[in-house]
């Protein structure tokens, strides 16, 4: 059991804060929507109705439990009552008080990397926010075990009940490692309403039921104080059956009557309706009105008991029924999700709270207990400067030339045991994460080689089977995590264990390993995990049509697009083990510091020829090809005079090779250019134009306008991947790729149907030059 982080402030002076609290928060609403000047007319927003249903539960939390190493994840439509604590705290300037939603101040939700006061973790995507505390979890301890700094703390999760219908949720709640992280606390706001309703069925046994069956300690707050004691009244055992048998829709109108519509309504036709009567009609006006929302997530007294509560050797949910408004005059009104209170509204709710409608921001008196209690927390939450480490360097090149049959897919695993030789500093801070596909991805020599982390180290029983080939040693200095089959927790732990450096001031260097059809699934999440500061790299393999046999349920098609267009990470697609080295080298030493990047490459398990790369041996040479291939593209085949480029990327390369010799045979000079990244190509195109901060030698060396010829690009994804480059010198061009769902069949059968063979490319080449 826990303790509360100081002595317990007194309740009418944690209640004024309280009601301090809930009155900027709505400001902040207030003056976003109805002062600002906003000459588009467009819509600003806020969410002043589901900040105060998390009032009371935050002041609690800030003001008396939480610690300096703990961190919390805020939900998204609670941030002006994290900006009014913060305020308070004296962490955020005045002066962005008025500036929710514009362009340099508050964002609309909390945002770790834009918000000019602490949020511990970026929210606004529902249910990727509420489990990044379990994956900050994972992270801190995995930097804690491997390098020190890290230290402990409580992870809270203040959650939406509507977030509970993600399956984002369930999917972290269920990992099996997760039971074993006794510092994750997540805090329910079990107000019962949505967006558009109140929600008719939120079964929160059935939920309690759902976390306790997954080993979390879980707490329920369903009733405050003046409920309680009218439960303790002759007819309150009746009245509380009654209000636990109400529908959630029932219940919430109750909230909207005043004392003589409660007397009418509560008894109900049930047979503890004639004592239901009889106590409600000795309790005067206010006190009823009151009770009937008297719930435990508005209840500081329980609030405090709860948090001092809870196991940190599992970990918990509370429950904490609360009221979608409290406070305010749309109280449990069906659509208060977005209402805005009027001026008039905004004045009552200042006389009963001690504020002024003219005088927004004003804070308590030097002299007050609130002054006093809100200077303390600050102090009591004060959190020291963090060095960062610096993180080791990164080889640029083995100085290694593969040679034989290869696939590019291997190629990681090898190049992560030679980076063990190479580089052992910067290998110790590599940490690989996969879905349950560490052995079908090449990945098993390196497990074998750094073992598998867990928080605590289990026996491996298949330690003496000499059949055995992928060796499970789980240990907390392991520097592979496997999960189950969940792609979201995937990208979202790699997002946190890429945040390391900035959070603790260890780098970590994340690689997360899954099949590329799945790229997809988990592009929201990796995508809030980018947005939110955590650079990663993420290997989607095997990829493309090129699976074949596998079937278009296995056939990823837009991914080589993602790539392009996902802000905030780098994108590479090659065609041989050398460029894929080369690629994940240049990838690694953007991790891990300020103004890093992310990384995303698409291998592919085509078994190719390696002598096909012609890899220059003159040093200065090999030099040239591989900035080239960091940079975006190199030329693998140029004539005297050419008549055609083909340009093409990953697996298909081999393809366009055969064409461009099929084309001279037939007096048509075709030069091959091999795209790694269409990415970085594609920024080099808008520096040229001014549109983008970004290096563009690499158009001029693989793309001289003296040698603009029309233009093939080919590549096992999307064809309009590569149709840009066209651009670069006006040319005529054909793109060649995939645009409908796969099929099973022989990689010739396939490359056939989607005219990615070679004919297909030929043919593409005459009829852009006859």
């Amino acid at each position: 059991m826990s303790n509360p982080a100081t002595a317990t402030p007194a309740t009418d002076v944690l209640r004024g804060v309280q009601d301090r609290v809930l009155w900027l928060s709505s400001a902040i609403i207030h003056h976003a929507n109805r002062v600002r000047p906003n000459p588009s007319g467009l819509k600003v927003g806020g969410h002043q109705a589901s900040s105060a249903s998390m009032v009371s539960i935050m002041t609690s939390l800030w003001f008396n439990h939480l610690r300096p190493e703990d961190r919390v994840s805020v939900k998204p439509h609670a941030s002006p009552v994290l900006h009014a604590i913060n305020y308070l705290l004296g962490r955020l300037d005045p002066s962005y008080l008025p500036r929710l939603r514009e362009f340099g101040g508050l964002q609309s939700y909390p945002s770790r990397a834009k918000d000019p006061d602490t949020a511990d973790y970026s929210t606004g995507s529902v249910g990727i926010g509420a489990t990044a505390p379990i994956w900050g979890a994972v992270s801190r301890r995995y930097v804690e075990t491997a390098f020190g700094g890290a230290g402990t703390g409580r992870q809270y999760s203040l959650v939406g009940d509507a977030e509970l219908d993600e399956g984002a949720v369930w999917e972290a709640v269920l990992d099996p490692a997760v039971s074993e992280l006794g510092e994750i606390v997540w805090i329910v706001d079990l107000n019962r309403q949505s967006l558009d309703r109140v929600v008719p069925n939120i079964a929160a046994d059935k939920l309690r039921g759902m976390f306790a069956a997954a080993s979390w300690q879980v707490l329920r707050l369903k009733y405050g104080r003046l409920l309680e004691e009218l439960f303790g009244r002759p007819g309150g055992k009746q009245l509380r059956q009654r209000i636990d048998a109400m529908t959630n829709p029932e219940y919430q109108r109750l909230l909207r009557c005043e004392a003589t519509e409660l007397r009418r309504r509560l008894p109900g036709n049930g047979p503890g309706a004639g004592a239901i009567a009889d106590l409600v009609g000795d309790v005067d006006d206010t006190t009823l009105v009151e009770a009937i929302a008297s719930l435990g997530g508005h209840d500081l007294d329980a609030l405090d008991e709860a948090f001092s509560t809870i196991d940190d050797t599992r970990p918990t949910v509370i429950f904490a029924y609360t009221i979608k408004g409290y406070g305010l005059a749309t109280k449990g009104h069906p659509q208060n999700h977005s209402a805005l209170l009027t001026d008039t509204q905004m004045r009552e709710l200042a006389d009963r709270v001690g504020a002024d409608l003219n005088d927004p921001w004003r804070t308590f008196p030097d002299d007050s207990p609130a002054h006093e209690l809100c200077e303390a927390t600050a102090k009591r939450l004060h959190r020291p400067e963090i060095p960062h480490a610096t993180p080791p360097a990164v080889p640029a090149d083995f100085r290694r030339t593969p040679s034989g049959t290869a696939t590019t897919q291997a190629a990681l695993g090898r190049a992560l045991l030679d980076l063990t030789r190479e580089a052992p500093d910067a290998a110790r801070r590599v940490v690989t994460v996969s879905a349950d596909v560490s052995s079908t991805t090449n990945l098993g020599g390196w497990v074998n080689k750094v073992g598998v982390w867990s928080a605590r180290e289990r026996q491996d029983w298949f330690a003496d089977d000499s059949e055995t080939i992928l060796h499970w040693r789980e240990k907390p200095t392991g520097q592979h995590i496997e999960l189950g089959i969940a792609e979201v927790n995937l990208v979202s732990l790699i997002g946190e264990l890429g945040a390391t450096w900035s959070r603790w001031g260890q780098p970590v260097l994340p690689i997360g390993v899954l099949y590329d059809p799945f790229v997809e699934r988990a592009l929201e999440p990796w995508s809030y995990g980018i947005y939110a500061g955590g650079q990663s790299i993420l290997i989607g393999t095997p990829s493309g049509v090129s699976l074949a046999p596998e079937g278009g349920a296995h056939q990823s098609i837009k991914t080589p697009s993602i790539g392009l267009e996902q802000p905030g990470c780098l994108t590479y697609e090659p065609a041989f083990v050398l460029d894929t080295e080369w690629a994940l080298l240049a990838s690694l030493g953007q991790l891990g510091k300020p103004g890093g990047t992310s990384a995303y490459l698409r291998l592919s398990t085509r078994p190719v020829d390696q002598s096909l790369a012609a890899v220059p041996t003159d040093p200065a040479a090999r030099e040239r090809r591989r900035r080239q291939v960091v940079a975006g593209a190199y030329s693998l085949r140029r004539t005297g005079n050419p008549a055609v480029t083909i340009a093409a990327m990953g697996a298909v390369v081999p393809e366009a090779l055969d064409a461009a010799s099929r084309l001279e045979q037939v007096g048509i000079p075709a030069d091959v250019i091999c795209v790694t990244s269409p990415d970085l190509l594609y920024r080099a195109v808008r520096a040229q134009q001014g549109h983008e901060q970004a290096e563009s030698w690499i158009l001029d060396q693989v793309f001289p306008a003296d040698r603009a010829t029309p233009l093939v690009t080919v590549l096992d994804g999307h064809p309009h991947t590569l149709s840009f480059l066209a651009t670069i010198n006006r040319v005529a061009t054909i793109a060649l790729g995939v645009t409908r769902f796969g099929q099973s069949g022989s990689l010739e059968d396939v490359y056939r149907y989607h005219g990615l063979d070679i004919d297909s490319i030929v043919r593409a080449a005459l009829d852009l030059t006859r």
